[in-house]
Protein backbone atom coordinates (compact mmCIF):
# COMPACT_ATOMS: atom_id res chain seq x y z
CA UNK A 1 0.00 0.00 0.00
CA UNK A 2 1.17 3.40 -0.32
CA UNK A 3 2.26 5.27 2.50
CA UNK A 4 1.03 8.97 2.43
CA UNK A 5 1.53 11.70 5.05
CA UNK A 6 -2.14 11.51 5.75
CA UNK A 7 -1.62 7.68 6.63
CA UNK A 8 1.23 8.63 8.53
CA UNK A 9 -0.27 10.96 10.39
CA UNK A 10 -3.11 7.99 11.52
CA UNK A 11 -0.13 6.04 12.87
CA UNK A 12 0.75 8.39 15.33
CA UNK A 13 -2.52 9.28 16.56
CA UNK A 14 -2.90 6.00 16.53
CA UNK A 15 0.26 5.52 18.29
CA UNK A 16 -0.45 8.32 20.95
CA UNK A 17 -4.16 7.02 21.64
CA UNK A 18 -2.49 3.54 22.75
CA UNK A 19 0.15 4.75 24.60
CA UNK A 20 -2.23 6.77 26.58
CA UNK A 21 -4.40 3.76 27.29
CA UNK A 22 -1.90 1.62 27.86
CA UNK A 23 -0.09 4.37 30.44
CA UNK A 24 -0.47 2.63 33.67
CA UNK A 25 0.29 -0.95 32.37
CA UNK A 26 3.49 0.27 30.99
CA UNK A 27 4.30 2.00 34.03
CA UNK A 28 3.52 -1.15 35.85
CA UNK A 29 5.92 -3.02 33.27
CA UNK A 30 8.86 -0.52 33.85
CA UNK A 31 8.40 -0.20 38.19
CA UNK A 32 9.10 -4.30 38.06
CA UNK A 33 13.02 -3.36 36.38
CA UNK A 34 13.00 0.17 35.83
CA UNK A 35 12.01 3.37 37.00
CA UNK A 36 8.61 3.05 36.82
CA UNK A 37 7.68 6.20 34.11
CA UNK A 38 8.32 4.41 30.86
CA UNK A 39 4.62 4.61 29.97
CA UNK A 40 3.98 8.44 31.32
CA UNK A 41 6.97 9.77 29.39
CA UNK A 42 5.86 7.97 25.93
CA UNK A 43 1.70 9.11 26.54
CA UNK A 44 3.28 12.90 27.48
CA UNK A 45 5.64 12.77 24.48
CA UNK A 46 3.38 11.66 21.83
CA UNK A 47 0.93 13.90 22.64
CA UNK A 48 3.07 16.61 21.73
CA UNK A 49 3.71 14.67 18.89
CA UNK A 50 0.04 14.80 18.24
CA UNK A 51 -0.39 19.25 18.65
CA UNK A 52 2.54 19.77 16.43
CA UNK A 53 2.00 17.62 13.47
CA UNK A 54 -2.17 19.24 13.49
CA UNK A 55 -0.43 22.60 14.06
CA UNK A 56 2.84 22.26 11.10
CA UNK A 57 1.14 19.78 8.71
CA UNK A 58 4.35 18.24 7.27
CA UNK A 59 3.70 17.87 3.57
CA UNK A 60 6.00 14.68 2.93
CA UNK A 61 6.69 11.52 5.00
CA UNK A 62 10.21 12.77 6.27
CA UNK A 63 9.44 15.93 7.40
CA UNK A 64 6.63 14.27 9.42
CA UNK A 65 8.95 11.47 10.56
CA UNK A 66 11.76 14.71 11.16
CA UNK A 67 9.32 16.32 13.20
CA UNK A 68 8.36 13.63 15.27
CA UNK A 69 12.00 12.65 16.46
CA UNK A 70 12.93 15.73 17.64
CA UNK A 71 9.48 16.16 19.61
CA UNK A 72 10.43 12.87 21.01
CA UNK A 73 14.09 13.70 21.74
CA UNK A 74 12.97 17.49 23.23
CA UNK A 75 9.59 16.41 24.95
CA UNK A 76 10.76 12.39 26.21
CA UNK A 77 12.43 11.80 29.43
CA UNK A 78 14.77 8.73 29.93
CA UNK A 79 16.59 6.68 27.09
CA UNK A 80 13.47 6.41 25.30
CA UNK A 81 13.41 9.39 23.80
CA UNK A 82 16.83 9.79 22.32
CA UNK A 83 15.93 6.34 21.64
CA UNK A 84 12.48 6.52 20.11
CA UNK A 85 13.71 10.15 18.70
CA UNK A 86 16.15 8.50 16.91
CA UNK A 87 14.53 5.70 15.02
CA UNK A 88 12.47 8.37 13.46
CA UNK A 89 15.05 10.71 12.54
CA UNK A 90 16.79 7.74 10.26
CA UNK A 91 13.43 6.87 8.95
CA UNK A 92 13.22 10.31 7.51
CA UNK A 93 16.82 10.48 5.60
CA UNK A 94 15.32 7.27 4.26
CA UNK A 95 12.26 8.70 3.06
CA UNK A 96 13.72 11.03 1.08
CA UNK A 97 11.47 13.84 -0.65
CA UNK A 98 9.00 11.34 -1.57
CA UNK A 99 5.12 12.48 -1.59
CA UNK A 100 4.22 8.97 -0.66
CA UNK A 101 6.42 5.48 0.47
CA UNK A 102 5.77 2.72 -1.16
CA UNK A 103 5.83 -0.89 1.37
CA UNK A 104 9.64 -1.31 0.14
CA UNK A 105 10.63 2.09 0.86
CA UNK A 106 8.42 2.37 4.26
CA UNK A 107 10.50 -0.91 5.18
CA UNK A 108 14.24 0.39 4.27
CA UNK A 109 12.84 3.41 6.58
CA UNK A 110 12.24 1.32 9.27
CA UNK A 111 15.22 -0.95 8.84
CA UNK A 112 17.65 2.47 9.29
CA UNK A 113 15.32 3.35 12.24
CA UNK A 114 15.90 0.16 14.10
CA UNK A 115 20.01 0.69 13.11
CA UNK A 116 19.58 4.41 14.28
CA UNK A 117 18.07 2.34 17.88
CA UNK A 118 20.95 -0.14 17.96
CA UNK A 119 23.70 2.55 17.14
CA UNK A 120 22.83 4.43 20.06
CA UNK A 121 21.67 2.22 22.33
CA UNK A 122 24.15 -0.90 21.70
CA UNK A 123 21.52 -3.47 22.14
CA UNK A 124 21.31 -6.64 19.90
CA UNK A 125 18.51 -9.39 19.91
CA UNK A 126 18.30 -11.03 23.14
CA UNK A 127 19.12 -8.00 25.56
CA UNK A 128 15.36 -7.88 26.27
CA UNK A 129 14.99 -4.14 25.07
CA UNK A 130 12.46 -2.75 22.65
CA UNK A 131 15.22 -4.08 19.75
CA UNK A 132 13.90 -7.67 20.50
CA UNK A 133 10.24 -6.42 19.21
CA UNK A 134 11.41 -4.24 16.45
CA UNK A 135 13.88 -6.66 15.02
CA UNK A 136 11.55 -9.80 14.38
CA UNK A 137 8.74 -6.98 13.10
CA UNK A 138 10.86 -5.43 10.55
CA UNK A 139 12.88 -8.79 9.25
CA UNK A 140 9.58 -10.12 8.58
CA UNK A 141 8.94 -7.06 6.14
CA UNK A 142 12.47 -7.40 4.54
CA UNK A 143 10.97 -11.18 3.32
CA UNK A 144 7.90 -9.30 2.07
CA UNK A 145 5.53 -10.21 5.11
CA UNK A 146 3.02 -8.19 5.44
CA UNK A 147 2.34 -5.65 8.01
CA UNK A 148 -0.21 -7.81 10.48
CA UNK A 149 2.64 -10.50 10.39
CA UNK A 150 5.11 -7.83 11.51
CA UNK A 151 3.22 -6.57 14.40
CA UNK A 152 2.65 -10.08 15.38
CA UNK A 153 6.37 -10.89 15.42
CA UNK A 154 6.50 -7.45 17.11
CA UNK A 155 4.21 -9.27 19.61
CA UNK A 156 5.97 -12.54 19.75
CA UNK A 157 9.70 -10.75 20.38
CA UNK A 158 7.80 -8.55 22.91
CA UNK A 159 6.57 -11.98 24.66
CA UNK A 160 9.86 -13.63 24.49
CA UNK A 161 11.52 -10.92 26.67
CA UNK A 162 9.97 -12.51 29.81
CA UNK A 163 12.62 -15.16 30.34
CA UNK A 164 15.44 -13.36 29.59
CA UNK A 165 18.27 -11.45 31.79
CA UNK A 166 18.41 -7.84 30.36
CA UNK A 167 21.99 -6.76 29.17
CA UNK A 168 20.90 -3.21 28.72
CA UNK A 169 19.33 -0.04 30.15
CA UNK A 170 18.66 0.39 34.38
CA UNK A 171 16.91 -3.37 34.06
CA UNK A 172 20.21 -4.35 33.33
CA UNK A 173 21.44 -3.63 37.01
CA UNK A 174 19.02 -6.46 38.57
CA UNK A 175 20.50 -9.19 36.95
CA UNK A 176 18.30 -12.52 37.22
CA UNK A 177 15.75 -10.31 39.41
CA UNK A 178 14.73 -8.85 35.72
CA UNK A 179 14.16 -12.63 34.82
CA UNK A 180 9.85 -13.03 34.93
CA UNK A 181 8.96 -9.45 33.49
CA UNK A 182 8.19 -7.77 29.97
CA UNK A 183 10.44 -5.63 28.70
CA UNK A 184 8.16 -2.30 28.49
CA UNK A 185 10.71 -0.95 25.29
CA UNK A 186 9.85 -4.32 23.75
CA UNK A 187 5.96 -3.75 24.96
CA UNK A 188 5.96 0.22 23.83
CA UNK A 189 7.39 -0.74 20.06
CA UNK A 190 5.01 -4.32 19.81
CA UNK A 191 1.92 -1.29 20.42
CA UNK A 192 3.66 0.94 18.11
CA UNK A 193 3.82 -1.26 15.39
CA UNK A 194 -0.07 -2.43 15.62
CA UNK A 195 -0.91 0.89 14.70
CA UNK A 196 1.30 0.94 11.87
CA UNK A 197 -0.61 -2.35 10.75
CA UNK A 198 -4.24 -1.04 11.35
CA UNK A 199 -3.59 2.00 9.40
Amino acid sequence: MAYAVATLMQWMICAEEQFKSHLAELNALDAAIGDGDHGSNLARGFAKVREKLQAHSPETPASLFKLVGMTLISTVGGASGPLYGSFFLEAGKIAGEQRELDDATLTRCLQAGLAGIQKLGKAEPGDKTMVDALEPAISALVGHAKMDVAAQKAREGRDATIPLIARKGRASYLGERAIGHVDPGASSASLLLDCLAIR
